[in-house]
């Protein structure tokens, strides 16, 4: 699944919950991670405080 970072310590994460696509919300402060909530649509990332514009794709670059 994919992984999404924002500033702040924003992180969105493509996952399987309850044979769902969702995507979760969570935020990294102080070395601690604070689950901030589920998403079934991109469009309700707004609601947890995540900008699109700001998102940055989190992932190996073993293609190269």
């Amino acid at each position: 699944m994919g992984q999404w970072r924002g500033p702040d310590g924003i992180l969105v994460e493509a996952i399987i919950l309850d044979d769902r696509p969702m995507l979760r919300v969570s935020h990294q402060v102080n070395g601690r991670t604070y689950l901030r909530g589920y998403c079934a649509t991109v469009s309700e990332l707004s609601t947890h405080g995540v900008d699109l514009a700001e998102l940055v794709e989190d992932s190996a670059l073993d293609h190269l």
